[in-house]
């Protein structure tokens, strides 16, 4: 009875554990991107495994031409959309749940991005950088909001904004 009582325990807090987010996003330059995957390979059991794709694993696979200066009002739309849907696992500019939104678009590319917040579980299985992302999360996994690619490219907005007042 206790061993069963003692499982059940577990599986939940497995569950639990997965259901909160974590998330990720840190590295866009092609050499962080080569340091961040050996890190993965150093540090997971995916130690064969590279990234082939510096785009990510997702409905995003074509390179996205973003304008050189901020849009204002699709940023204040990411803001709304972010404040809603990912302050319970982010902080702007500390490590929470999951990492801090500062810096990510100067870490990773705007696909890169795009990809978590659209297909996190996808990422998390295939991407060894979002598989990386969960090691330092202590497991801690990104849900799945549910976003449009509108919206997804309003927080990713929101994120270049944060960035560009650094």
């Amino acid at each position: 009875m206790k061993k069963k009582v003692l499982t059940l325990g577990l599986g939940i807090g497995l569950i639990l554990g997965i259901t909160i987010a974590g998330c990720g996003g840190s590295e866009t330059g092609e050499g962080a991107h080569a340091e961040s995957s050996q890190q993965v390979k150093e540090g997971s059991d995916e130690s064969s495994e590279e990234s082939a794709n510096p785009f990510g694993v997702g409905p995003i696979q074509e390179e996205m031409k973003l304008p050189a200066t901020i849009d204002e009002q699709l940023a204040a739309k990411g803001e709304e959309i972010f404040k809603a849907k990912c302050t319970a696992c982010h902080k702007i500019e500390e490590k929470y749940i999951g990492p801090p939104i500062k810096g990510v678009t100067e870490k990773r590319r705007p696909e890169w991005i795009m990809n978590m917040i659209l297909a996190p579980e996808k990422m998390i299985q295939e991407d060894p950088i979002a598989k990386q992302l969960v090691i330092e999360s202590n497991g801690a996994i990104m849900a799945n909001q549910g976003l449009t690619e509108e919206e997804a490219r309003a927080v990713l907005e929101y994120f270049r904004k944060i960035d560009a007042q650094s």
